[in-house]
């Protein structure tokens, strides 16, 4: 979401780090930059005048002025002051109450609240170890309480039973009472939604809480609609309150003007992210976190945390024993290597989070390395027959041909992940001669510094 404000601030910061010294014009220039960058990624006004008024009267201190790394201070000051106005602290769910707890979640036709409701029902029960049950109360839209009871079934997750005709209001009631008597830790409550806010949505929202004292109102806003998210959590604060917001589609080509401005305007956190569209891809929002992607220092803690809750621990350790007693790196072990990337959101969401990554975005999105070339690698991998996977030596132009037609592909793919495969068995067989240490400062130098763009060239 954030690439292109990125890439502006690190063009500016760049060129503060390039000097020995600052002067008080050269903060000036930098903050007038920053200024036009953040309104350009659609921040409202009053949030990035006040910001970068903040970052400037910190920025001309003597005490910058005279260190040693001046442009590195000035970065810093950035940093701590982002961190602040996107929330300064993480703000998590009010879980401790005597069960159910309620959870109304609000929002506009189209926000993505219904999938929402799904991703935090199935959050909460893998992280919490919390029961939760599921119950729709929309009934304008066409079918949009079978979509929920659909989601909820996939997630292994329990949703109430449909009634119809019965009113959004007994609909909740009705979850109340299930959830009591049937020893529910949470009740997720998926409200109707408009195509635009009015009195009869804010009026049923209204009674919704009225009826459920809910514990936590979560607003759910589309970050693709900018100052608009913005407004429209203002709005609903203002006539029916809410606890915190959850943020969806920052996947997207949004420019970040929502997170940037969303907690100094509404004084309301933002409580998730929502990052793609499986029902997994709901992240806890950490204003530090944010703040680092965005100034591409990137987000190793993030990075820690979603390999720990995707990788295969018995397929690490495996590979790890593999690699120590000697034992040969095969397409197999690349297939999995390629299936755990993908579970990982793909090459593209790994690089927001490894730091120093943020200047290779260019050459990743230019090299021909997205996630359609990472599946039609496991397919060539698929077509091969189990010798052919243990020894690329069999890979003559007949079977390459067989393995091409039988993956949908052409031979010259099939010939460019041979090219890769051997690279990465030869930096394996490295491995396995210099260990542990001798692999991280020999060869980590030489992977990071090298030139992505011409990986998948024959």
């Amino acid at each position: 979401m954030f690439d292109n404000l990125s890439n502006k601030l690190s063009g500016i910061f760049g060129r503060l780090t390039g000097r020995g010294a600052l002067t008080e014009a050269d903060v000036n220039e930098a903050m007038r930059e920053v200024r036009v960058a953040l309104l350009e990624a659609d921040a409202a006004l009053p949030v990035v005048k006040d910001f970068t008024e903040k970052v400037k009267a910190a920025a001309i201190g003597q005490d910058v002025m005279r260190s040693v790394t001046p442009g590195q201070q000035v970065i810093k000051i950035v940093h701590d002051n982002l961190v602040e106005l996107l929330g300064k602290d993480t703000v998590p769910l009010n879980l401790n109450v005597a069960p159910p707890v309620v959870i109304i979640m609000l929002g506009l036709q189209g926000s993505g609240k219904t999938t929402s409701s799904a991703k935090l029902a199935k959050r909460l029960t893998d992280t919490e170890s919390k029961k939760v049950l599921l119950a729709s109360l929309d009934v304008q839209r066409p079918a949009a309480q079978e979509q929920l009871a659909v989601l909820a079934q996939q997630i292994g997750v329990m949703s109430l039973p449909v009634i119809a005709g019965q009113k959004p209001v007994d609909i909740a009631r009705r979850a109340l009472e299930t959830a009591r008597k049937e020893g529910f830790d949470v009740v997720l409550l998926d409200t109707a939604g408009r195509l635009a806010i009015d009195d009869e949505l804010m009026a049923e929202a209204a009674a919704v809480r009225d009826a459920t004292h809910p514990q936590e109102s979560l607003l759910v806003v589309d970050a693709m609609t900018g100052q608009d998210a913005v407004n429209t959590a203002q709005q609903f604060e203002q006539k029916i309150g809410i606890t915190g917001v959850i943020l969806t589609r920052i996947d997207g080509d949004a420019r970040g003007g929502a997170a940037l401005s969303m907690r100094a305007i509404t004084g309301k956190p933002i409580k998730f992210l929502g990052t793609g569209e499986k029902t997994d891809a709901l992240e806890a929002y950490h204003p530090d976190r944010l703040a680092g992607r965005i100034l591409g220092m990137g987000d190793i803690v993030s990075l820690v945390e979603k390999a720990a809750a995707t990788l295969d621990h018995a397929d690490a350790q495996d590979m790890a024993e593999k690699f120590l007693s000697g034992g040969t790196f095969d397409f197999t072990d690349l297939a999995k290597q390629l299936q755990q990337m993908r579970k990982m959101g793909g090459m593209g969401g790994l690089m927001n989070l490894i730091p120093g990554m943020g200047k290779m975005r260019d050459q990743i999105k230019n090299a021909p390395i997205d996630d359609k070339m990472i599946k039609r690698q496991e397919a060539i991998i698929q077509s091969m027959t189990p010798a052919e996977r243990h020894n690329v030596n069999l890979l003559g132009a007949g079977r390459k041909r067989r393995i091409a037609a039988g993956s949908g592909v052409q031979v010259s793919d099939v010939n460019r992940l041979i090219k890769q495969f051997l690279e990465m068995q030869r930096v394996m067989k490295q491995m396995q001669k210099l260990g542990k240490t001798g692999f991280m400062r020999g060869m980590m130098p030489k992977l990071m510094g090298g030139d992505l763009s011409g990986m998948n060239r024959e």
